[in-house]
This record gives structure tokens, C-alpha cells and sequence, in this order.
């Protein structure tokens, strides 16, 4: 498939593949730019945020604990652009420890994750993301 920008799915697609090249090159201005200034994150297996402000001190929190890589990403839109989502697989390193989590000391790990988006305007309004905790924390305690 050509993405041309013309159909609503091609645009969608190639938001978030926008976007996701923004997060692996660690360029949060224009990962943020892709959001709507009222974007509801919903973190995984944890509460909802609301707005880009939010979301922008989200990833500074990351930022501290967390060096991460996006890689295999696939993304899949509906024809109106209107909802999407994309796997792929997290390639990462533990730098620092994180409230409520084991102690970081430099644990490396490989964990498949998902998001779903909703999308409006160009912008992303909504995004659910998902990884396998328990995953996550057995490979950081090995």
C-alpha cells in the first residue's frame, strides 16, 4: 500500500508512525505534537490522564526511569481514520527506580506491547496503552 495522505486511513497510519519515530528518537515536542491538547491517556493498568500537559509530565517521569526503543511496529487503522492501534515490541533498560517497583539497576528487557487510539482532527484524542506487567517484572527481578 502507497500512503498518500488522501484516504483517512493513510492519514491515521502515518500519524502514528509519526509519532512513534518521534518517541524512539526521543523528540517529545513532536510526539506531543501529534496529540490533541485535550488527549486522554489511559497508562497501563493505571488511571486515565487528561491533556497534554499531562501526558508531557508523563513521559518526563518515564524519561527518569526508562530508555526505551519501539521496534517491529505495526500500525492498523479503520478506513475512516477514526480509530487505530499498533504492536510492537519494547526493547529497554531499567535506569532508575520507579515508585512502587523493584530496584533499577541497569535490567534490560524485551516486552511485546500495544496502544489503541481514537483519532480527530488530524490529532491523537485518546490512547490505551498495553504491556504484560507481570512480564515486565519478572524480567527486571531475573
Amino acid at each position: 500500500m502507497i500512503i498518500d495522505g488522501v484516504r483517512a486511513m493513510d492519514r491515521a497510519t502515518e500519524l502514528l508512525l509519526r509519532y512513534y519515530t518521534a518517541f524512539n528518537r526521543g523528540d517529545w515536542e513532536n510526539m506531543l505534537a501529534c496529540l490533541a491538547s485535550d488527549v486522554k491517556h489511559d497508562i497501563n493498568q493505571g488511571q486515565r490522564e487528561t491533556g497534554r500537559d499531562a501526558f508531557r509530565h508523563f513521559l518526563e517521569r518515564m524519561q527518569v526511569s526508562y530508555r526505551e526503543q519501539l521496534r517491529d511496529i505495526v500500525v492498523m487503522a479503520n478506513a475512516d481514520g477514526s480509530r487505530a492501534a499498533a504492536e510492537f515490541v519494547v526493547h529497554g533498560e531499567y535506569i532508575a527506580t520507579d515508585a512502587g517497583l523493584p530496584p533499577a539497576n541497569g535490567q534490560r528487557y524485551v516486552l511485546p506491547g500495544g496502544a489503541f487510539f481514537e483519532i480527530a482532527d488530524g490529532q491523537i484524542c485518546r490512547l490505551t496503552n498495553y504491556y504484560n506487567l507481570d512480564d515486565w517484572l519478572r524480567q527486571v527481578r531475573a
